[in-house]
C-alpha cells in the first residue's frame, strides 16, 4: 500500500496556493518562537479575521449565536478558537488539537555569573532534547521579565540583522580525545549548556581587584536597554532558541528548515484551516496547547482545565450551559490530534519499519497509536473512527498514508490524543512528517504542510 508522492499530482493552481502557504507560515514561525508569541501572532490574526474575545463576548452580554466566531486566551501561552456551528453543541464539535511549546533551553531564577572575565547565564533545558545539538550555534534569546510592580518587559535578542546573537561554546576537537570517548547522552552535560553573553568589564572597574566587572556590564546594558535588575530575573521567563529566520530547503525549494516545527507546523495549518471555514454544520475547534513537550502539565498544558472550562462558558454564554451539557459536547465530540510524526530518514532506516513509517512528500501522516514498547501512553484509536477519517480525507483528495514511531521498541513518544480522549471523544493523531526532529533546525515538505492543512479543512466540514 505505498502511497503517491503528492507533488506528481499538483497543477499549477495547487503549487501556487502551496507556496503561499508556506510563506506564510514561515513567517509565522519567524513571529513565534516561543508559545506566548504564537499565542499573540496568532490572537491578532484572529482578530483580523473576524474572530472575538470570549471575554469580551460574554462582557458584552450579547448571546453567542451559530455563526459566531470566538476565541479564548489562557495565560498568554493556550488558546481555543470556536467557530458554532448550525447543530447543538450537545452533538459535538469537529475539534483540531495542536501544541505550540518547542524543545529549548531555559534562563534559570538566579543565572547571571562570571567566570575568568567571561559572564555567562545558567540554563536548564526544557523538553526532549540531544544536548549536544546545542553547542557552538548562533542563538536568540526571547521572552518576558516581569517586575515586582507588575511591568512586563518583553526580550527579543538575536534575530534583527544588527543584533548580537549568543552562543554555548564547545571543546576544540584538539583536546576533545577524552569527549569523544562518551556516550553520545554525556558529551555535553545538562549543567554545561549556559550561555555566554559578553567578556567585556565595565570601564570603571578595570582594577584587577574589582570581581565581576563583566557581570556588571551586562547589568548596566540590561539596565539600559530594559530597565531593570539582576533580581527581576526571579520572575522572568526567557527561553533560548536558535536565531535566525526559517528558510526553503533543498535546491528544489521543496522543503522548509526551521526551529519549532514540532509541533507548530500542525498548529499554524490547523489555525489556517480554521479561518478558511464557512459557518459549519458542526460547531468547528482549534486549540492550541503549552507545555506538551514536557507531560501536558500545569494550567496551560492539555491535562489542565482550560479546555473544559472554555467550553463551559461557551454554553454559558449560548444560554444552555449544564454539566450533563457540557458531558455530551466534549463526549460527542470528534478530534484530530495534530501533532507531527516521524519522516522516514535513511541515513538512520534501522530504526524504521518502512511499511509502516511516514515518508516525506506522500501527505498528512494518520497515526492510529502512538506511546512505547506494548503501546505504552497511548491513545489507540477505534477502527471505526480511522474508517470515518480516511473517508473524510479520502473524499476531499487529500493525500495521506499512515505510520507508527518507528520499529517497535526502538523508541516511542506520545501527544495530548489519550488526554482529550479521557472526554470519550474519539480522536486520532495526524501530523506532518518531520525530519530532524526536536533538533535546533526541523525539516518538512512543503507538500505535506498543503496537504496537511487541505485535510484539517476538510475533517472541520464533513466529519
Amino acid at each position: 500500500m505505498e502511497r503517491r508522492n503528492a507533488w506528481l499530482s499538483y497543477n499549477e493552481a495547487d503549487e501556487k496556493a502551496l507556496e503561499k502557504l508556506a510563506k506564510d507560515y514561515r513567517t509565522f514561525l519567524d513571529n513565534g518562537k516561543t508559545e506566548r508569541e504564537c499565542v499573540s501572532e496568532l490572537s491578532r490574526e484572529a482578530e483580523a479575521a473576524g474572530y472575538v474575545s470570549l471575554d469580551k463576548k460574554l462582557a458584552s452580554g450579547e448571546k453567542i449565536q451559530t455563526g459566531d466566531k470566538i476565541y479564548a486566551v489562557g495565560m498568554k501561552k493556550i488558546m481555543a478558537l470556536f467557530h458554532i456551528g448550525e447543530d447543538p453543541m450537545e452533538k459535538g464539535m469537529n475539534i483540531l488539537g495542536a501544541h505550540i511549546d518547542s524543545p529549548r533551553l531555559d534562563v534559570k531564577q538566579n543565572p547571571l555569573y562570571e567566570d575568568t572575565d567571561l559572564a555567562y547565564l545558567d540554563t536548564h533545558y526544557y523538553g526532549g532534547v540531544k544536548k549536544y545539538h546545542w553547542v557552538a550555534l548562533p542563538l536568540a534569546i526571547h521572552g518576558v521579565i516581569v517586575k515586582k510592580d507588575g511591568t512586563v518587559v518583553n526580550v527579543t535578542v538575536g534575530e534583527a540583522e544588527d543584533d548580537p546573537v549568543v552562543y554555548i561554546t564547545d571543546l576544540l576537537i584538539h583536546l576533545a580525545g577524552k569527549q569523544l570517548q562518551k556516550k553520545a547522552a554525556e558529551v555535553i552535560e545538562g549543567e554545561n549548556l549556559d550561555i555566554l553573553i559578553g567578556s567585556r568589564p565595565l570601564n570603571e572597574e578595570r582594577d584587577e581587584k574589582k570581581k565581576e566587572a563583566v557581570k556588571n556590564n551586562v547589568l548596566r546594558i540590561l539596565k539600559e536597554k530594559y530597565d531593570v535588575e539582576e533580581e527581576d530575573f526571579l520572575s522572568a521567563e526567557l527561553e533560548i532558541v536558535p536565531a535566525g529566520k526559517a528558510r526553503d530547503c533543498g535546491l528544489d525549494r521543496s522543503m522548509i528548515a526551521a526551529y519549532g516545527q514540532d509541533d507548530r507546523v500542525c498548529a499554524y495549518t490547523s489555525f489556517a484551516a480554521m479561518l478558511e471555514m464557512e459557518t459549519p454544520k458542526r460547531t468547528s475547534c482549534c486549540l492550541l496547547t503549552d507545555k506538551e513537550e514536557i507531560g501536558s502539565v500545569g494550567a496551560t498544558g492539555m491535562q489542565s482545565r482550560f479546555f473544559e472550562n472554555t467550553v463551559a462558558e461557551l454554553l454559558g454564554g449560548m444560554g444552555c450551559y449544564s454539566d450533563l451539557a457540557l458531558r455530551r459536547t466534549l463526549g460527542n465530540s470528534f478530534m484530530l490530534s495534530s501533532d507531527v510524526s516521524a519522516g522516514y530518514d535513511p541515513a538512520y532506516g534501522e530504526c524504521f519499519e518502512k511499511k509502516n513509517a511516514a515518508y516525506l512528500g506522500r501527505g498528512i501522516v494518520l497515526n492510529k497509536f502512538t506511546g512505547a514498547r506494548g503501546k505504552s501512553g497511548s491513545n489507540d484509536a477505534n477502527a471505526e473512527y480511522v474508517a470515518k477519517v480516511r473517508k473524510v480525507v479520502d473524499d476531499s483528495n487529500v493525500a495521506f498514508q499512515t505510520a507508527e514511531l518507528g520499529k517497535v521498541d526502538v523508541g516511542g513518544g506520545g501527544t495530548i490524543a489519550y488526554i482529550a480522549a479521557l472526554y470519550g471523544m474519539n480522536v486520532i493523531d495526524s501530523g506532518v512528517a518531520v525530519l530532524s526532529m526536536h533538533a535546533p533546525w526541523e525539516v518538512t515538505s512543503k507538500a505535506d504542510i498543503y496537504e496537511a492543512e487541505k485535510a484539517y479543512k476538510a475533517f472541520l466540514e464533513n466529519a
